[in-house]
């Protein structure tokens, strides 16, 4: 298992300009990347509102920009915001050992349940991932409520 040393900041940087890629849509604010042995493979953002798919998170968009992978078990993902219940568990189920969180002081996710199940969870309290999920609560408060299911 990769330690929470192995993190790459330029990995992170690349789901940061994701998450503010979003949020220049009009959408959830939430980037992320994926390493595979030191190595980016994919990137992408939320899409929900772009798309119109409800399970187009930025863990997900950027798994899906991934494709297949025989195992998981050299990846770190990156993500700006703590992983809601949908994305843990995909964490979860392919063994993503390593997870870099921007942040979990606008939404706290479900760090504790992917701890649980084995995964590193190393939370960064990065503001620019801060910043940019509160302005995307103040400015589009019932998409959030959709993005996060209190609608």
């Amino acid at each position: 298992m990769q330690s929470s040393a192995s993190w790459q900041q330029s990995s992170f940087d690349r789901a940061v300009a994701q998450a503010q890629k979003s949020l220049d849509e009009a959408g959830g604010p939430v980037g992320a990347a994926l390493d595979k042995g030191g190595q980016l493979i994919a990137a992408g953002h939320n899409e929900r509102v772009q798309s119109g798919d409800p399970i187009a998170h930025g863990e997900m968009s950027c798994l899906r920009q991934a494709g297949r992978q025989k195992s998981y078990k050299d990846t770190v993902l990156y993500t700006t915001l703590a992983p809601c219940a949908m994305c843990a568990g995909t964490i979860v189920q392919f063994g993503i050992p390593l997870v870099v969180v921007g942040e979990a002081h606008t939404f706290p996710g479900e760090i504790e349940f992917m701890r649980s199940r084995g995964v590193e969870v190393m939370v960064l309290d990065d503001e620019r991932c801060r910043r940019m999920m509160q302005e995307f609560q103040e400015r589009y408060p019932e998409v959030w409520k959709e993005d996060i299911g209190e609608s």
